[in-house]
């Protein structure tokens, strides 16, 4: 492999953005490397090639293409993908060991040092701070969805501000279906308009009748697992809200 190709790959995974190297199959010397952030390098590719490239960085899985009568291979180096979850909550800790298990780094972020601590987020990256002050630090990348789970504007608010700005792969916020008209008036007031916010899930979550902490936790990962493999999470039934 170039060893300029090397060094891009390793760039760009040591800032967390995923990239896929395109191989021809009939000549392996036509190569190509495919960056989310369109700074593409090496051979031109097909339109539905390099499609097929994003796509596989989305799914963090190689495939195989077929294209204008060749055949391509595409390898994926992705980062791990992150929740960022604003507010160290009961949903928080219930969140944390399911995020582990399915691959998820996770990171918390909340000022109220009394509840950010090891003992209730045992092995999970802590962040004391404002959200507005830590973010920005951390990165808002493609492969990290953003979580507000605080109820409190002074806290959510900001991050969400901040999220919609990024380009996470999922934002979802907690609160009913009257929380989040209050929240989308606040928003609109600040300057977003109605296509922006309509990235946030709200109610975050699938809808599966969960109440408790664990079964929110669990209807939160299945939304974001569901967004990231598939897309969208609106292929999937789900009932209406409670508001």
């Amino acid at each position: 492999m170039d060893a300029t190709l090397i060094r891009r790959i390793a760039e760009d995974r040591a800032a967390r953005r995923g990239v896929a190297l395109v191989t021809a199959l009939d000549d392996a010397a036509t190569t190509a490397l495919v960056a989310t952030d369109g700074g593409d390098m090496g051979a031109a590719l097909p339109a539905a090639v390099r499609n097929a490239a994003l796509d596989a960085i989305r799914q963090d899985q190689a495939t195989n293409v077929e294209a204008e009568g060749r055949r391509w291979f595409v390898n994926v180096f992705a980062p791990r993908p992150r929740l960022i979850v604003i507010g160290a909550v009961h949903i928080a800790q219930a969140l944390a060991p399911m995020a582990a298990a399915v691959g998820y780094d996770m990171v918390v972020v909340d000022p109220r040092g009394a509840f950010l601590t090891p003992d209730r987020f045992p092995g999970v990256t802590a962040r004391i701070a404002w959200p507005e002050d830590v973010l920005p630090e951390i990165g808002l990348d493609p492969a990290s969805a953003l979580l507000a789970l605080t109820h409190d504007p002074k806290l959510d608010d900001p991050a969400l501000t901040l999220a919609l700005d990024a380009p996470l792969f999922y934002i979802g916020a907690l609160g009913s279906t009257r929380t989040h008209a209050r929240r989308v008036a606040r928003l609109e007031e600040a300057g977003f308009d109605a296509g922006r916010i309509a990235r946030i899930h709200a109610p975050v979550g699938l809808a599966i009748g969960a109440r408790t902490a664990p079964e929110i936790a669990l209807s939160i990962l299945s939304e974001v697992v569901a967004v990231r493999r598939l897309g969208s999470a609106e292929a999937l039934r789900r009932r209406p809200p409670k508001g």
